[in-house]
């Protein structure tokens, strides 16, 4: 080191010197009661600071918790036509709640019809109640499940959810939590794992946190296969590491009854008019199943036609009432269905549609598919022909 670098560093150590000195008088001059209240002060930063950071890393089921606890009563509300998956996750919520001494009222819109879905609120003896409007939510404080934006009843702009849990695409949010995890296959598999951050054990298992009992299990797995069919499609590892935690605690009982109900006639019928009426072009099917009084029965057929060698996506729709209703499918790794869908059906006034790459539905209204509003209308078979269309990637 030269002569003038040791100089330069001589003269460094002496400000720093003299810097600390200062301060030391400085302090030493202070008032007891002064010098008291900076030291105090100081504490509180560093505690308070460590609080924040404790909190932002609690796992997202200690929060949703602690956020339960503030409230004496909250209602768990389900999407419209609820399904297993909707269903499971409001009784998993139900369950986190009870834990924390808050009451829940578990509520939806629409009607529960698939023979499936009201087999699983039959069996596992659940207690839903159905609203038509935001006036009858049973608390001001409400939790959205498998859906992140309230829908299906008079006033539901109106609502804000305190919070929301859920795997679908969407911009909906809770005002105090959200929790949208659009690369998990179920809503469930996210309740699965708050009740392991909570410290849940399956009935009859010793442990300390609070119990799981058979129903609530079984409902959970069930939710999980049904929203990825049986654990083969839209699936991430959590569903697998969520369906093992869950193993020991379910009733196969229960389960089996919830797999396999019995199916109306009209279901079957609206199966055989989709397999007998399909329109096939390439890999794709798209088919008319016409009126009918149960669109539970139109995914159903969705399901059915992707059974048929070859096909990779399909599209089937059918008229309820005024409006008409979408659900497809794909195997495809070319077809996203949700973003297909919504193509198909851009340009119709008030029309709706989306999902996931391998599911999607939609709705468009029977009115302004033949003209009514600022459009020509448009015809069935141009409508197969933008559906088969936007399948190819062509729209």
């Amino acid at each position: 080191m030269s002569d003038r670098d040791l100089s330069i560093s001589s003269a460094f150590l002496e400000a720093d010197a003299l810097l600390v000195e200062t301060v030391v008088d400085e302090l030493q001059s202070l008032e007891p009661l002064v010098l008291s209240l900076l030291v105090l002060a100081t504490v509180a930063a560093v505690v308070g600071g460590w609080w924040v950071v404790r909190w932002f890393r609690r796992p997202p089921g200690a929060r949703l918790q602690r956020l339960l606890a503030k409230y004496d009563d909250v209602a768990v509300l389900m999407h419209p036509n609820p399904d297993p998956d909707a269903m499971s996750c409001a009784m998993g919520i139900a369950r986190i709640a009870e834990a924390v001494e808050t009451e829940t009222t578990l509520q939806y819109a629409g009607e529960i019809r698939h023979q499936e879905n009201r087999a699983f609120r039959t069996v596992l003896n659940l207690d839903l109640e159905s609203i038509e409007a935001s006036s009858q939510l049973a608390a001001d404080a409400v939790v959205l499940v498998d859906h992140n934006t309230p829908r299906g009843f008079a006033g539901s702009q109106t609502v804000e959810p305190v919070a929301v849990v859920d795997h679908h695409p969407g911009n909906g949010a809770g005002t105090e939590f959200t929790d949208v995890r659009t690369e998990y296959g179920a809503a469930s598999t996210i309740v699965v794992e708050y009740l392991d951050e909570l410290g849940a054990t399956m009935e009859g298992e010793d442990g300390r946190g609070f119990e799981v009992s058979e129903e609530l299990a079984t409902g959970l797995l069930y939710g999980i296969q049904s929203d990825t069919n049986q654990l083969t499609n839209g699936c991430s590892r959590a569903e697998f590491d969520a369906c093992a935690s869950l193993f020991s605690g379910i009733d196969e009982d229960l389960l089996d009854r919830i797999a396999n109900p019995q199916v109306s006639d009209d279901v079957l019928q609206v199966k055989a008019t989709a397999i007998t009426e399909k329109r096939v072009e390439g890999p794709f099917a798209v088919c008319d199943v016409g009126k009918l009084s149960n669109t539970d029965a139109i995914p159903q057929a969705a399901d059915e036609l992707m059974h048929l060698e070859g096909v990779t996506a399909v599209v089937v729709y059918g008229q309820n009432d005024s409006t008409i209703h979408l659900s497809g499918r794909s195997r495809d790794d070319r077809v996203h269905m949700g973003e297909t869908l919504r193509h198909a059906i851009s340009d119709i006034p008030m029309a709706n549609a989306g999902g996931h790459a391998r599911m999607g539905g939609g709705q468009v209204s029977v009115d302004h598919m033949n003209g009514i509003g600022p459009s020509d209308g448009i015809s069935k078979p141009e409508f197969e022909e933008r559906l088969f269309s936007a399948m190819a990637g062509e729209r």
